[in-house]
């Protein structure tokens, strides 16, 4: 009889939707341990903006990539995919199941299937492309990537001011376009099996969700915390929902009303655009954040196969 084969169990999802404590209660019934897969969690300065599991939730599972860096760090998605995978190779070694959970889509398909070597990028370079789009906007960057890299230009989410940039940090630090570098490989072989679950619930219900949980990152101290990261503002981690808008405040480009209204908006705007990309993937299964039972089942039934 052939041995069994281990599985990673990815929950994926747009914020608010309860990724979370679905990725605890899977943990606790197959006793194992969880990876985070948000690109801003690692970073231990970013209490309240990132929804991080709070004390309770991270007693009742243990988690990965949590508070792991600082945002004085340079940390991107080539490296957590190698550190994420010689973590697994350690957890497999004690369980069949480990839990991955978040809601940054390039991290999953890092550990998922692997990207195209991409050469090293100067951090310097990008903090002044970043000083750049906070200047001047997006269009100048993107009339650049469509002068020197027409290819991806015609691709890329030109409203994504990360993918932008990233494509300009490799064709000026090498002189290509960044499309050459984007070979196509077929994903990479893992030494697991893979389960994929997305949760998902009626838009309305969520919007509401992500407007209460604004409301309580507020009342925690969400403009407190971003005012201590203002130094921080070009990181790219900070590039994104939940930051930008109290940076604008910040600086005075508007009240503090308008600010919120923007946290809100663009929050709702930002579980679209994970859909979206979740959707994309015909593995992922999914069902209702309530259905814990349901994905139980499933799991068991894969690994009793």
């Amino acid at each position: 009889m052939s041995a069994k084969k281990n599985i990673l169990v990815s929950v994926v999802g747009p914020t608010a939707v309860g990724k979370t404590s679905f990725a605890i209660g899977l943990a606790n019934n197959f006793k194992t341990e969880i990876l985070s897969a948000d690109s801003r969690q690692f970073y231990k300065e970013l209490k309240i903006g990132t929804a991080k599991p709070d004390q309770s939730e991270l007693a009742a599972a243990k988690h990965h990539f949590i508070d792991s860096h600082s945002i004085e760090e340079y940390y991107n998605v080539g490296q957590f995919e190698a550190d994420s995978l010689k973590l697994l190779d350690e957890l497999f070694e004690r369980y069949q199941t480990v839990v991955m959970v978040g809601g940054s889509g390039l991290f999953f398909k890092a550990v998922w299937e692997g990207f195209d070597a991409m050469p090293e990028v100067d951090l310097k370079l990008r903090n002044q492309l970043n000083t750049e789009f906070q200047a001047n906007g997006l269009e100048p960057l993107l009339k650049e990537l469509e002068k020197n890299d027409r290819a991806y230009f015609e691709e890329v989410d030109r409203q994504n001011h990360q993918r932008v940039i990233r494509a300009l940090e490799v064709t000026r630090s090498t002189g290509k376009p960044f499309s050459l570098f984007r070979k196509g490989q077929k994903p990479k072989d893992r030494p697991f099996d893979m389960i994929k679950i997305g949760l998902e619930m009626e838009r309305e219900l969520l919007f509401d969700r992500i407007n209460q949980r604004m409301d309580v990152m507020i009342d925690q101290g969400l403009f407190e915390e971003a005012e201590k990261l203002l130094p921080f503002k070009s990181h790219n981690a900070l590039q994104t929902v939940g930051y930008s808008e109290i940076f604008g405040y910040l600086e005075g480009r508007y009240d503090k009303e308008e600010a919120i209204r923007l946290l809100k908006r663009n929050s709702r705007r930002y579980a679209k655009r994970q859909m979206t990309w979740f959707k994309k993937d015909s593995d992922v299964i999914w069902i209702h954040p309530n259905d814990l039972d349901q994905a139980i089942q499933m799991i068991q039934n894969r690994l009793d196969a």
